[in-house]
């Protein structure tokens, strides 16, 4: 993997090949160990209460907005209490992105309660490329070589093959509809982040590099949405200190765990993005989410059989491919990687 600046030295010292062994050592450490540990919790608590998705956002959007918030905090000479420093972008512009973020991140939470197996749902975060490719053929006017149109039609495939072998989603029509629901949640939740990271992209062509800004305004501003699920992020919060399976102690850590791997997590992918291009970056990440779910399966027993086994390889290879067919594209941007 080069270097993000495309310079690589001829000659390395060992101080200095130590060092770039050291950073990547760090960097896979962050990506592996923070993203895969955050998925095992996160998979934990759904199955503690397959409810507990509201909670779960509310949480996450709390712990980013305190994370980020002393980065915007000024104080003005003769003030008492701090102030927000001044934007890059206007607010109005975070405001639409806000309710895209917030209606994907719930959608993606709310699925497994109806019934989507951990299995499946994995293999729809990971599958987000044909969404994608179409709304920049649609709407940035973008062109693709065969072989990302190839990759992406795999994608597309593998998915259908993945979300039609669960067995148990058809034993009745009950069963079948509940199923049926939680995949369009996911299919939404699908055109959110795309529709998420397209309206990003526009907005670091105009007013620059701020992903940080939106990070902050994205999360902060979304939190009065959680005043209409009040009563569903209270049964999530009050199923951690009555769960009969576990101690209050033990789920209560384990959403801690989940929030701080998530943070763990996200530095290591923006790390991992400003030292290796953005092909290499897409192999890593979607390596890791290859690992997170044959570990899910193995540790959880969630749902494998060949067909599953089938349309996940298929996700995976298609994302590799499509990766190899970006290579020499100048795509990366100043922005995070969505997880």
């Amino acid at each position: 993997m080069a270097r993000a600046n495309g310079h690589v030295p001829k000659e390395l010292t060992p101080i200095q090949a130590a060092s770039v062994l050291f950073d990547y050592t760090t960097i896979f450490t962050l990506v592996f160990g923070g993203c895969c540990s955050n998925v095992w919790l996160y998979e934990n608590l759904l199955i503690l209460n397959p409810r507990i998705g509201s909670a779960l956002t509310f949480t996450q959007m709390v712990f980013i907005t305190s994370i980020s918030l002393p980065a915007f905090l000024v104080w003005p000479k003769k003030a008492f209490l701090p102030q927000l420093r001044p934007r890059q972008v206007p607010l109005a512009k975070w405001a639409l992105q806000v309710i895209v973020l917030s209606s994907g991140s719930l959608l993606n939470n709310w699925a497994y309660s109806y019934n989507v197996p951990l299995s499946v749902l994995m293999v729809f975060r990971s599958a987000g490329l044909p969404v994608s490719m179409l709304f920049g053929w649609l709407f940035m006017k973008r062109k693709y070589t065969l072989l990302q149109i190839t990759a992406v039609l795999m994608v597309t495939l593998g998915v259908t093959i993945a979300t039609l072998s669960n067995k148990k989603a058809s034993a009745t029509p009950t069963d079948a509809f509940q199923y049926a629901m939680g995949v369009c949640m996911l299919v939404v939740s699908l055109l959110c982040t795309a529709s998420l990271g397209m309206m990003q992209e526009r907005t670091y062509k105009r007013y620059g590099p701020c992903w940080k800004e939106g990070v902050f305004y994205t999360h902060f501003i979304s939190l009065p949405i959680f005043l209409f699920l009040g009563n569903d992020v209270k049964q999530g919060l009050e199923s951690l200190s009555a769960n009969s399976t576990v101690s209050p102690t033990v789920a209560w850590s384990m959403l801690c765990g989940n929030l701080i791997t998530q943070l763990v997590c996200v530095s290591g992918v923006n790390k991992l993005t400003s030292s290796v291009s953005s092909v290499s970056t897409n192999v890593v990440l979607t390596t890791r989410k290859a690992v997170s779910l044959c570990f899910s399966v193995w540790y959880f027993k969630n749902g494998w059989n060949a067909q599953f086994g089938l349309g996940a390889a298929m996700v995976f290879t298609g994302s590799i491919l499509y990766s190899a067919g970006s290579w020499g594209e100048d795509a990366k941007t100043e922005k995070p990687k969505v997880e």
